[in-house]
This record gives C-alpha cells, structure tokens and sequence, in this order.
C-alpha cells in the first residue's frame, strides 16, 4: 500500500507514521511546512519533503509522481486563535489547500482514468460552532454548521469541497469531523499547554500556571485513538459521508489541572490570563460518534489520565 499524509509535521500526521512504520509493509510518504511537532521524531520512518499546499505545483507534482492509494489530508492552520490574526492565510491554506489535493488527483486522471485515490480530509468540529450548545449535545452530523471564528469557517470549506469533489468528480472523500484531540507533541491546546507548564514547574522555572477560560467543557480524545478512527473510515467508511470523531467522555477545562498535579506529585497554582480568553468560545464542544463507531467498529482505548501522562513523559524527555 502507498500512502501519503499531507501536514506529517503535525501531532496528528506524525502520529499516523509512527503507525503506519510499526504495521510495516506500506510505503509511507509525508509533506510537511512550517512543521509544529520535532520532525526528527518521524525522519527515519517516511519518506518527508517540504511542501507548502497553497501552491499547486508542490502538490501536484507529489501526487502525480507517488499516485498514492491512500491520502490523509491532514495540512491546515489548525489554530482558531490565529485565525483571529490571520484570516486570509487560514482560507488560503486550509480551503485552496484542499482544492489543489482533488485538482492533483484530476490531473493524475487525465493520464490515467483509473486512478482512483481514497482521500480522508481532516475536518473539525469548530464546523459546528453556535450549534455547540448543553441542549444540542452531543452533537450530530446532520447539526447546521454556525462556526464561530475564521478557521470555523475555513473547515467548512475545506468539508463542503470533499464533498462536492465526491459527487462531482467521483473522488472517495471522507469528511472526518475532528473534535478535541491531544497528545504526546501537541502544541497549542489546552492539554499541551498545561502539561508545557507543569514540566517548567518540576524543573523549577516556573511558579504558577497562567490559565484561560477553565469553565468550558470538553470532549477530549487521544491522537492515537484519532489515528485509528482515520485509518478505519479510510477502510470502512462510506464515501462522501461525515463523521464525528469524539471522545465520550466531557470534561470541564478545571478538571485537568488535579490529573496533572497527581502525576508531577506537585500542586499547581493558577492564575486567570486576560490574553489566554477567546473573542468567541464554545461553552461545550462534545459530538456524537455514533456513525463513526457503527461503521467501523472504532472504541477509544486512551484515557484522559493515560495521554496527559505520555505527554508529560514526552516532555520530560525534550525539555531537560
């Protein structure tokens, strides 16, 4: 099998070829710009170049090349608060981004119409913004898309597009709804954020924690847990469908704080951050998984105490 995971320098992409390099017997290859995890982690385990998806050529020209069976389009601003800053480059790269995976694979048709990839798009479940309310959860797929914030929007795009490629093109898209999702090299959430700072207090840098908004609730799921979801819609999934990818259980923000004081054996003073509180947030973030497990069969196997652990072991290892 060939494979190609566009955005490898991500948690979620590098992740999937840690899995991928254990199974053994798949040509792994991965694209990556502006990486956010230490690609030194995956060097050795996939075939990696630097490319940016906002030019076709790149992509193109990879795709056309590899002819991948399976394409895991995972490359995106993936950060709401940036999109704040930085609107136009979140559409740019997350909706031309994905305009130009299914333009590459048209273009692979010309020369040979055969040729017919199965591409898993990561959504979000930021998609469904002001619908995210206590009496609508946990939400489902056929909830009215509201989102709140740029990258919101850029999402929906980017699910429409696999969509509307799907029944225009023929092209196998699965529209896979990310929720919350943390893990060993995640920077920039929640969990990641906390359990960077509970690392500088161990090692004494650092006296009290700065927070956001500890009130909000969310449904957290474990990339690995993510990474099989994925790879399981790209072997059972129906094509052109939506799924949410959640995790069953809701915590509110305030709760990770004990779990990681239980594993650094240390209490964890907090003070609230003005510059930490989003212009707009989901009070509740929290999806019906429902279709995605009747599908597939798919079942967490991480939990919340479980992953901030690994990610706190991980830091250990990189902040010294």
């Amino acid at each position: 099998m060939n494979i190609l995971i566009t955005g490898a320098g991500g948690m979620v992409g590098s992740h999937m070829i840690d899995y991928y390099h254990a199974l053994g017997g798949v040509k792994i290859t991965g694209t990556y710009y502006r990486p956010t995890v230490d690609i030194s982690d995956i060097r050795d385990k996939a075939d990696l170049s630097e490319v940016d998806v906002r030019y076709q050529l790149g992509v193109a020209k990879v795709i056309m090349s590899l002819r991948p069976d399976k394409i895991f389009h995972l490359a995106a601003q993936s950060y709401p608060t940036v999109s704040w800053d930085k609107p136009q480059e979140t559409m740019d790269i997350n909706v031309n981004g994905t305009v130009n995976i299914f333009e590459a694979i048209k273009l692979v048709r010309k020369d040979d119409p055969s040729y017919d990839p199965i591409v898993v798009v990561a959504c979000s479940s930021a998609q469904y913004g002001a619908s995210l309310t206590p009496e609508n959860v946990p939400i489902k797929e056929n909830a009215e898309l509201l989102p709140l914030h740029p990258y919101g929007v850029s999402k929906v795009g980017q699910d429409l597009l696999s969509y509307q490629y799907f029944r225009s093109d023929n092209i196998k898209t699965i529209r896979a709804r990310i929720f919350n999702t943390t893990g060993p090299r995640k920077a920039n959430d929640v969990v990641a954020d906390f359990t960077h700072r509970a690392r500088l207090m161990e090692l004494g840098r650092l006296d009290v924690m700065r927070v956001g908004n500890l009130s909000t609730q969310r449904a957290i799921t474990d990339v690995r847990d993510l990474v099989q979801a994925l790879i399981l819609l790209s072997d059972k999934g129906t094509w052109g469908e939506a799924y949410n990818i959640s995790g069953s259980k809701v915590y509110t923000i305030s709760e990770i704080i004990p779990i990681i004081e239980e594993i650094i054996g240390m209490k964890v003073p907090t003070e609230t951050d003005p510059a930490l509180l989003r212009p707009t947030d989901e009070p509740i973030i929290f999806g019906d998984s429902s279709k995605l497990k009747s599908h597939t069969g798919w079942e967490q196997q991480y939990d919340l105490h479980t992953t901030i652990r690994d990610m706190i072991d991980y830091l250990r290892i990189k902040i010294q």
